[in-house]
């Protein structure tokens, strides 16, 4: 797999997953990549709030927006005897489909990225 179909097709995935998570979630108090919302103020990469949803509700709490990170490992395999495989490795478990080769070359990438949510928290 070149970089230019890795680079798109890990985007599109990303996407898509939001999408689904947001559809799944459309019957909850979850808000997954919210609109408005205010910076925490706390800066720094490793602040744990990402900032506070900002609506026309006079509640009388604000919502913390999270900032939800993913390490992702995802490793190619290209064989002689076989056309190779994609998996995705995440933590413990392994999914996916790799061929059994004499000569193989894998590869293993890494991909960091932080999605935005609102999680549901008692009123």
């Amino acid at each position: 797999m070149d970089l230019r179909h890795f680079i798109k097709e890990t985007l599109v995935q990303i996407a898509q997953g939001v999408d689904d998570a947001r559809e799944a979630l459309a019957d909850s108090k979850a808000i997954v990549n919210p609109r408005n919302v205010a910076g925490s103020g706390s800066g720094g990469a490793d602040a744990r709030v990402y900032g506070y949803l900002v609506t026309d509700n006079t509640k009388s709490y604000r919502q913390v927006v999270q900032s939800i990170s993913f390490d992702v490992a995802v490793s190619v395999a290209q064989g002689t005897e076989t056309k190779g495989g994609v998996g995705l490795v995440v933590g413990p478990v392994a999914l996916g489909s790799q061929g059994k080769s004499d000569a193989s070359n894998t590869s293993m990438s890494r991909i960091h990225f932080r999605i935005p949510m609102v999680l549901p928290a008692h009123e």
